[in-house]
C-alpha cells in the first residue's frame, strides 16, 4: 500500500492556545550545563515533537540517535514523539521542550494569540507544499491555471491554500475547492484537477503509480516560508541556551551524515526507525517503501541544502529568508516582525565557534 500523505495542521485552534498560554511560564528546563571545573555538560532528558510520522523526514535525528551524537552532547534520553502534530500546544504546555514545526503554525500562534514562541533554526529552507496535477490532465503549471479548476484541499490546510491564492491575486470564487483526505487517489481518479500535496510525498506517490505529474510549488509562487523548523518557548530559550546549543550541534552532525553517508544506508536506517515506531503503536501507513523512501530523501535534500546553507551552514535562516517567510505569513493575514518570530543567535553562535560544521556536503 502506498504511503499516504502527510499534512501539518496549519490552523492553530485559538481557544486551545489561549487556554495553555499561561502554562508556558512553567515550561522551563532545569538541566545542568558544563560546570566551572570543566566537567562535561549534563542536560538530562528532553522531548522533541515531530511534525509527522517517523519516516525519512527525520533521518538526521536517527543518525543522532544511532551514532551517539545526543549522548556526546550531554543528554540522557532524547524522546522523539511521532506526529502528525505542529507541537505548538505541547510547547506552550511544557509537554515537549522542542518542536519540529513550520513557520505558518508558529507564526499564527504568535500573531493571533501572542504565544511566546521562537523559531531558532530550520531544516527546510523551502516550503515543500505544492499543487499536484496530472500532466495529461489539468497540468496546473502556473497560478493562473488554478482558475476554473477543482482543487482538492484538506481542511487542516485550508488557510495555507488561501494564502497561495491571496499571494497570486486569485479569489476563491474563481475555482472550486473540494474537501479531500490525505490520499491522492481522487486526483488519479479524475475527481479533482489539482491536489494539495508535498513535493517529497504525494508527488512521488503518484509518480510511482505510473502517472506523469506537474507541480506548482508554493515556494516558487509567493509562499517561500521555512518548514521543519526548530521551535521553543521564549522562556525555555532564555533559561536553556546551552542546552539548545548542544542539541542543535547534535542535530547538525546527524543531518551532515544524511548528506555524507551512502543513501542506501540512510534508507535502511529510516526503515529501521519507522518499524520501531510502528511496533510502539505510533501512527504509520503500512510498510515503508524503500524506493519511495530514497526518492523522498533525494527530494527533501533539495529543500534542505541551498546556496545559503552551503555558505552559512545547515539550519541557518538568512535575513532574506526571514523576510520572505514574513511576507508569506502576511499573505495569510499574520503580520509579524523578524524579532517576533525568529531568534537565530544560537545557530549563528554555533557556526562562529565551530566553522568546521559548515562542511556538511561530501
Amino acid at each position: 500500500m502506498a504511503q499516504l500523505s502527510r499534512f501539518r495542521r496549519i490552523g492553530v485552534a485559538a481557544a486551545a492556545a489561549a487556554a495553555i498560554l499561561a502554562l508556558s511560564a512553567c515550561a522551563s528546563g532545569d538541566a545542568d550545563s558544563a560546570s566551572s571545573d570543566g566537567e562535561s555538560a549534563s542536560y538530562g532528558d528532553i522531548s522533541v515533537q515531530y511534525s509527522w510520522i517517523k519516516n525519512e523526514e527525520f533521518a538526521g535525528e536517527y543518525y543522532a540517535y544511532d551514532k551517539g551524537y545526543y549522548d556526546e552532547a550531554g543528554f540522557g534520553t532524547v524522546t522523539g514523539i511521532a506526529g502528525p502534530d505542529t507541537g505548538v500546544a505541547k510547547l506552550l504546555s511544557g509537554t515537549v521542550q522542542v518542536a519540529l514545526s513550520d513557520a505558518a503554525s508558529v507564526g499564527a500562534a504568535v500573531a493571533t494569540e501572542d504565544a511566546p514562541l521562537k523559531i531558532v533554526a530550520t531544516t527546510f529552507q523551502k516550503n515543500p507544499f505544492t499543487i499536484l496535477s496530472l500532466k495529461d490532465g489539468a497540468n496546473i503549471a502556473t497560478p493562473e491555471d488554478l482558475k476554473g479548476k477543482k482543487i482538492g484541499v484538506q481542511d487542516s490546510n485550508a488557510s495555507v491554500f488561501a494564502a497561495l491564492l491571496a499571494a497570486n491575486g486569485i479569489d476563491e470564487s474563481e475555482l472550486e475547492i473540494v474537501p479531500v483526505d490525505f490520499d491522492p487517489t481522487p486526483l488519479m481518479n479524475g475527481e479533482v484537477d489539482g491536489f494539495m500535496a508535498y513535493l517529497t510525498n504525494e508527488s512521488l506517490t503518484v509518480e510511482l503509480a505510473g502517472y506523469d505529474v506537474t507541480n506548482l510549488p508554493y515556494a516558487d509562487n509567493g509562499l517561500p516560508y521555512v518548514a521543519e523548523s526548530y521551535a521553543v518557548t521564549d522562556q525555555y530559550l532564555a533559561e536553556n541556551r546551552d542546552l539548545i546549543k548542544a542539541f542543535l550541534i547534535a542535530e547538525i552532525k546527524g543531518w551532515t551524515d544524511v548528506f555524507q553517508q551512502p543513501i542506501e544506508d540512510t534508507v535502511d536506517l529510516v526503515v529501521k526507525h519507522y518499524n520501531e515506531s510502528a511496533a510502539a503503536g505510533d501512527l504509520t501507513f503500512g510498510d515503508l517503501d524503500p524506493v519511495k523512501t530514497q526518492k523522498g530523501l533525494e527530494a527533501q535534500n533539495l529543500l534542505i541544502s541551498t546556496e545559503e546553507t552551503e555558505a552559512n551552514g545547515l539550519f541557518t535562516i538568512s535575513d532574506e529568508l526571514q523576510e520572505s517567510t514574513l511576507a508569506s505569513l502576511a499573505n495569510s493575514g499574520w503580520e509579524l516582525t523578524a524579532d517576533q518570530l525568529f531568534d537565530t543567535s544560537i545557530i549563528d553562535e554555533i557556526y562562529e565557534e565551530n566553522p568546521e560544521l559548515k562542511a556538511y556536503l561530501p
